[in-house]
């Protein structure tokens, strides 16, 4: 592979996280077993290499396609021309595990935010308890009417009944 093949940039500039790399190296070994730096940057060398061989690989696939975005279909069929359909099933379990993941992400994500609608006047209302509050603790937990709490507060609330 040439090393600007990599989309404009040097081959130099490709790589992975090594911290992340090297957790999972030691995450995939025996507590018992230690990794040399060097084979561990060969190890990460390697996982590049590999996924720039998939991601061109899934390119051309998508392009015989004629599509312009790389789908999970692609990666799978990817892996299968190039020998990996061994791991084509795993591949798979996992983007599925993903999918689930992100869902509920999601929708937990949405379950937040829609508690959270109020009309403006209640937006405006809450503003206003929050400015107070934040007033008050300023002043060292005095509370001070600012000129709309004052209006109201000296304005008399007169309620008739209607028969």
């Amino acid at each position: 592979m040439d090393p600007m093949d990599i989309v404009g940039k040097s081959k130099e500039d490709a790589s992975l996280p090594k911290a992340t790399m090297t957790k999972i190296i030691k995450e995939m070994l025996p507590a018992d077993v230690r990794v040399a730096r060097d084979a561990q940057d060969l190890l990460i060398e390697c996982c590049v290499e590999f996924i720039n061989l998939i991601s061109s690989e899934s390119n051309e696939v998508c392009n015989k396609e004629d599509k312009r975005t790389i789908a999970p279909e692609h990666v799978l069929k990817a892996l299968q021309v190039l020998g990996f359909g061994e791991y084509v099933e795993e591949v798979y379990a996992a983007y599925e595990q993903h999918k689930y993941e992100t869902m509920q992400d999601s929708q937990r994500s949405v379950k937040m935010n829609s508690g959270a609608e109020m009309t403006e006047e209640e937006a405006a209302a809450e503003q206003q308890r929050m400015f107070a509050e934040a007033r008050a603790r300023m002043n060292g937990g005095v509370s001070v009417p600012q000129p709309e709490q004052q209006q109201l507060e000296e304005t008399p609330q007169t309620t008739s009944l209607q028969s």
